[in-house]
This record gives structure tokens, sequence and C-alpha cells, in this order.
């Protein structure tokens, strides 16, 4: 007698590790789309001397942050369909607008370039580090989110409040607590796709792209203020 087994119940985990692969694959793949825009609009801005309010630093960043939410909200609306990734790359063509002055400000150093590359390198190696944390720890994460949530306010709060302030020791340790905070949080939502607790591409390329930008210019300012040479 030639024994059956039933696969019935092997089918559906099978399907769901297919859909969680399909969905980390195509987060990777406009991941790495939506750093052309980016670099596109770090140009741009360069060029054109893109300075976002400088005479009004606080109404700069009240600004910033309603089209930055405005953004959110199209994305997060529209992220089943081809208008959410058009949404998504414009977001970060403005974001790399954003960008431009602080990279003006490294390019302007005698070494900035050099700088510029060891942050993209150091940021590099903190994405691979947390997808390979993500993708191999048996530890329930979940939890970590409502954590990072109150470490960005906080963030938020003392960055605003040194718009006034003007205390670069507070400015470094926002950028450095920013670095350790976005680097968990990447952490965070790269396991979360690989889980399957984030099933759409769209809003987890949005999460990862935020964490990694975040890390990339917080990075380059604890860079510049600690290695950086003399203006040309």
């Amino acid at each position: 007698m030639i024994p059956s087994f039933d696969n019935s119940a092997s089918l559906p985990r099978a399907e769901s590790a297919l859909a969680r692969n399909r969905v980390l694959r195509n987060t990777y793949w406009l991941l790495a789309a939506s750093m052309v825009p980016t670099v596109l609009g770090a140009w741009v801005g360069m060029q054109f001397g893109f300075n976002w309010f400088a005479g009004s630093p606080f109404i700069g960043v009240l600004v910033f942050l309603g089209i930055a939410f405005g953004f959110f909200y199209g994305i997060e609306r529209t992220k089943h369909s081809m208008t959410g990734v058009y949404l998504l790359l414009g977001f970060t063509f403005f974001m790399g607008l954003m960008l431009s002055r602080l990279i003006g400000l490294a390019v302007g150093m005698s070494n900035g370039p050099q700088l510029i590359g060891v942050a993209a390198a150091g940021t590099g190696a903190v994405f691979f580090a947390m997808a390979s944390i993500a993708s191999t720890t048996k530890r329930d994460l979940s939890n970590m989110g409502k954590f990072l949530m109150i470490g960005v306010v906080v963030l938020i709060a003392a960055s605003v409040a040194n718009i006034w302030l003007q205390m670069p020791a507070l400015m470094l340790t926002v950028s450095a607590l920013a670095v350790g905070i976005f680097s968990a949080f990447l952490l965070y939502d790269l396991n979360r796709i690989i889980t399957g607790g984030e099933t759409n591409y769209i809003s987890a390329t949005l999460s990862v792209y935020l964490s990694i930008y975040n890390i990339f210019s917080n990075l380059l300012v604890l860079l510049m203020s600690l290695f950086g040479g003399s203006r040309d």
C-alpha cells in the first residue's frame, strides 16, 4: 500500500513565502530606482542654488512637513496602483532637493567628496547589516515600532528647538541619535517585510527610503562636523 500525504497545509505556507519574497524583491527594485530622482534632485538643487526658506528656518520646517505629509497621504491612498510609484519617485526628487544644501556645504570643504563617499559607504554598510539581521533573527521585533516613533518625535522636537538655540553640541547629539534610531527603524521595517507584516512594496519602499535618507544625511552631518576640512 502506498502511503498518501496531505500537502494542503504546506501550500498556503509556500504561497505566503512567495508573496513575501515578491514584496521584498519589488521593494529593493523600487528602492534602487528611487535613488535616481534623489540624486537628480540634489544636482538640480545645487545647480540652481536651492535654499529652502533660508531667512525663516521655522517656516521652512513647517512647509517641508506639510509637503512631506501631503506626499505620504497621496502615496498611501494610491499604493495599489502605478500612481503610487510616480508619487513616490516625485517625493524622492523633492527629498533630493532638500538634500542639495547639505551636499553643497560638503562639496565646499577641501575633503568634502571623501566625506560624502564615506557617508554613502557607511549608509550602505548599515543597510546590509540590518538586512542580514532582519532576515536571520528569530526575535519578535513587532513592538519596536511605537518606541521608535517616540524617538522620532523627540528628534523632531529637538531639531526644531535648535533652530533658536543654535547649539552645536545639540546638533551633533541629534544627528548621532538619528543614525541609531533610523538604523533600528531600518531593521524593524525590513523584518516586517520578511515576516509578512508589510504586504505592499510601495509602502515598504517609502519606509526603507526614509530610514536610508536620514542615516545618510545625519552621518554626513557628523562627518562634516568632526572631520570636515577647510572651505575651498
